[in-house]
């Protein structure tokens, strides 16, 4: 194996980790791995890590469905408005050039990295969940609220592959009440269904190298169950803190990378 791909499928631990720990993040790291390090297109990039979030999140999903965690029918509710969104910006994102995609990224992912390291005040159905409320009941859902959310989510994750578990929980942990640890978990079917329609979408205008695609997707799935199992282990609010710095780093280095270039395309 070059030594470029054994460097990816290492970093793909990573991803998996990221994705069954806190729901969300396997994009933006995906994302870069597959650009920078073992070389792809952007195009090709995202549409290969719409396919590799949508398998591992459906794993680790699984995983937390057995232990309950999962809040079926408001996951499907968004997540269905989100695949609209998605298979639109799938679409949309197989015409836009490279440069402009990887920007529009970068600034996705300063802007969770953002969200993630100034935290969020609890909700008061998270609070009221921590007091004995049954995990599947939540109050009155804001239908439309949910439903637009999705659309636009969902338009996001499709265009750049990034946008998912970090804009999707705490979507459902406000406008969907979900507790954290039950947001967390829907979030990973909200992130199937997005996935694999944005997908959809790129496959209109983009091929897959697969021998790569596939063999990132299987290692990343044993870190989501080994980030599944560290789940509750782990201080959240120093995990959510420097795994934010950490995308924080990347979106500027990412900056760094693809400016020059949209640059160079005016001179």
């Amino acid at each position: 194996m070059e030594p470029t791909l054994l460097i990816a499928m290492l970093l793909a631990v990573l991803v998996g980790v990221s994705l069954g720990l806190l729901g969300g993040g396997g994009s933006i790291l995906t994302v870069p791995i597959l650009t920078y390090v073992v070389g792809m297109d952007a195009r090709e990039a995202i549409a290969s890590s719409l396919f590799i979030v949508g398998m591992t999140s459906a794993v680790s999903m699984l995983t937390h469905a057995r232990a309950g965690r999962v809040q079926w029918k408001t996951g499907i509710i968004f997540g269905g408005a989100g695949m609209v969104g998605a298979f639109a910006g799938g679409i949309a994102g197989g015409y836009i050039s490279s440069v402009v995609l990887m920007l529009l990224f970068a600034v996705m992912m300063i802007a969770t990295s953002v969200a993630m390291i100034r935290g969020r005040k609890p909700a008061k159905a998270e609070v009221a969940g921590a007091t004995g409320a049954a995990p599947g009941q939540v109050p009155h859902l804001p239908l439309f609220r949910v439903v637009l959310d999705g659309l636009l989510v969902g338009l996001a994750t499709g265009l750049v592959g990034a946008g998912g578990g970090f804009l999707v929980v705490p979507a459902l942990n406000l406008l969907g009440g979900l507790p954290m640890v039950i947001a967390v978990a829907t979030s990973l079917l909200v992130i199937v269904m997005k996935s694999f329609a944005g997908l959809a979408g790129y496959l209109f205008s983009v091929q897959l190298d697969w021998p790569i695609v596939l063999g990132f997707t299987g290692v990343a799935i044993v870190g989501s169950l080994l980030g599944v199992k560290l789940a509750g282990l782990v201080p959240e609010k120093a995990l959510r803190r420097g795994f934010g710095w950490f995308v924080l780093v990347m979106g500027v280095f990412v900056l760094v990378q693809e400016i020059p270039k949209l640059l160079g395309g005016f001179a």
